[in-house]
């Protein structure tokens, strides 16, 4: 914040919110507190994008895999829009067979609210010309819907209820699995990560029966705190910021290496190439500075 104010910024982006769990109040009891007093005070904006940069695509998790060398990476824990695309999360199909029948379901169906793609095509069901028709609803408007067709058994029979998923963004989602072009020891990939991340020492967890020279192909990876997303993953190497202790056995127990460059190393260095976009996308007609001052707390003595 005072760097800011030096250099008279405007905004803050930062990375990871200076409010990271909700105030109640503020006053000058702690030093967040007084933190948004002064930023209050001097009106300078503060934006945290953080897990959005961790999702996106060319985000902070696709930064820190081109330390790995050339590779392909797919994410972790994958995104999904927030929206369903059409309507609601269930669709109904059913097959009505008379004319009669087909205009007294659709008059009641388009009374009801949260209902939506009506479509209707002609169909052939056991030899017989029926109308297959088709809806999109939410959970609401289902209960309706079956109520509706519940009144002609038959009709309720041959009715089919299809759980929808939101769809998933493209290269878009939480952590990365990355399979390496070619194949690398644990001790060259150390030198890389190091080079890439600006470190002098990382920290190293060998997984059990492997060594600095074992092969790894497959590496996944999650910026920050990434125990939560790596579990469970199937991998020779996991890369992340910090792990608790017994997160670390648990890994290393099933073969699998851990590399730790503590939170915010694994982070920081994605601010310049930010800088880079930001400075495309506002055609440089902001001045984004990235700060001098910023470094983990954590420190090697």
């Amino acid at each position: 914040m005072q760097e800011a104010l030096e250099k008279k910024a405007n905004l803050i982006l930062s990375y990871h919110p200076p409010i990271f769990h909700p105030l109640k109040r503020i006053t000058w009891k702690t030093w967040k507190e007084r933190l948004v007093i002064r930023a209050l005070e001097n009106r300078v904006g503060i934006y945290s994008p953080h897990t959005a940069y961790d999702a996106i695509p060319n985000g902070v998790n696709d930064w820190l895999a081109t330390g790995l060398g050339a590779c392909t990476s797919v994410p972790l824990k994958p995104a999904t829009a927030s929206t369903y695309p059409v309507g609601g999360p269930f669709r109904v199909e059913f097959s009505v067979s008379s004319a009669e029948s087909l205009e007294m379901v659709l008059s009641q169906v388009h009374r009801m609210s949260e209902v939506s793609l009506i479509a209707t095509q002609p169909a052939r069901i056991e030899g017989e010309e029926q109308t297959r028709v088709s809806l999109n609803c939410s959970q609401l408007a289902l209960l309706q819907v079956v109520a509706l067709l519940s009144q002609k058994s038959l009709l309720y029979q041959i009715t089919e209820i299809v759980s929808l998923q939101k769809p998933l963004l493209a290269d878009t989602g939480m952590g990365r699995l990355c399979t390496l072009h070619e194949p690398a020891s644990v001790s060259l990939l150390i030198e890389r990560l190091k080079s890439h991340l600006k470190l002098s020492h990382i920290r190293l967890a060998l997984g059990a029966g492997k060594s600095l020279e074992s092969s790894v192909k497959a590496v996944a990876l999650c910026a920050g705190s990434g125990a939560s997303i790596l579990q469970d993953t199937e991998s020779d190497l996991y890369v992340t910021g910090e792990m608790s202790h017994h997160e670390v056995l648990n890994a290393v127990s099933r073969g699998i290496s851990v590399i730790l460059c503590e939170h915010s190393n694994t982070e920081r260095g994605f601010l310049l190439k930010l800088q880079q976009m930001l400075a495309v996308h506002f055609m440089n007609k902001i001045n984004i500075i990235i700060s001098e001052r910023d470094r983990d707390p954590l420190q090697v003595a």
